[in-house]
């Protein structure tokens, strides 16, 4: 690659932390990148240098989030290492699912989850009049755990924006703290895929050490605008991700 292609691999990892800070999704910036700058790069070798450069923005975002919000480390730790297992397993299983049939599925959830966000405005902007059980709280985040983790795994693109939705539309969360929770879990499962990818021999380490520094900058960058910003602002950029998502997803299947 030359220092044109390097540059614009490093810019592009700077705007997906800061973005995969605030709501997630900024696989679907970096990973697009990478497949056009490398086309010589295999899918697994484009997949696993992503996942190497996530790795260290999300633990960016999880440090920064966690030093204004407090977090039940008793579940979220837990949780994590859940996530890890089960995007380890969807890593092992991307060979055997054709990955093509989830992208139908995960537009039509990614518009219903834009609709939803539209109609109520109320999600995730002010925290719900009756928090959660205990039980309920630690049942939902061990199942977004394992289900979302698994889908990270296997496929990817807006795992981040999922478990930030599911935490403020089951347990009535707002955005910020979602966001919070959701880089714990993501964090997991992305340690859980870049462990398989590194054991299978697929990581790019020189690419990926050098796009996770400038991730990282960006990953500081989103979660502080964030924490400052407030749930209004997380609303917004969650909109406008969840649409992009959409739009590359279709591009993606049918364009």
């Amino acid at each position: 690659m030359t220092a044109a292609d390097w540059g614009l691999l490093m810019v592009a990892a700077l705007a997906a932390g800061g973005v995969d800070a605030v709501v997630g999704g900024g696989g679907l910036i970096l990973l697009p990148a990478i497949l056009v700058v490398a086309p010589g790069l295999t899918a697994q070798a484009a997949l696993a240098t992503n996942k190497m450069t996530a790795v260290f923005g999300t633990f960016a975002a999880v440090l920064t989030f966690s030093r204004k919000i407090k977090l039940d480390w008793h579940i979220m730790a837990p949780a994590g290492i859940a996530a890890a297992a089960a995007s380890a397993c969807g890593a092992a299983a991307v060979s055997l699912i054709d990955r093509d049939l989830f992208i139908p599925i995960i537009m039509v959830v990614l518009v219903g989850v834009a609709a939803l966000v539209t109609a109520r405005p109320t999600i995730g902007t002010v925290a719900g009049d009756h928090p959660p059980t205990r039980r309920k709280f630690v049942l939902v985040v061990f199942l977004a755990a394992g289900g979302f983790g698994f889908y990270d795994g296997i496929l990817g693109p807006g795992t981040g924006t999922f478990f930030i939705i599911a935490f403020a539309t089951l347990l009535g969360t707002e955005f910020v703290r979602s966001a919070a929770m959701a880089k714990v879990l993501n964090l997991g499962s992305n340690v859980g895929a870049l462990a398989f990818f590194a054991v299978t021999g697929h990581v790019m380490w020189q690419l990926g050490a050098a796009m996770a520094a400038c991730n990282v900058v960006g990953a500081l960058i989103g979660s502080r605008t964030a924490l400052s910003k407030g749930s209004g602002f997380v609303r917004i950029v969650l909109l406008v991700v969840v649409i992009g998502m959409v739009v590359r997803l279709g591009w993606q299947q049918f364009g």
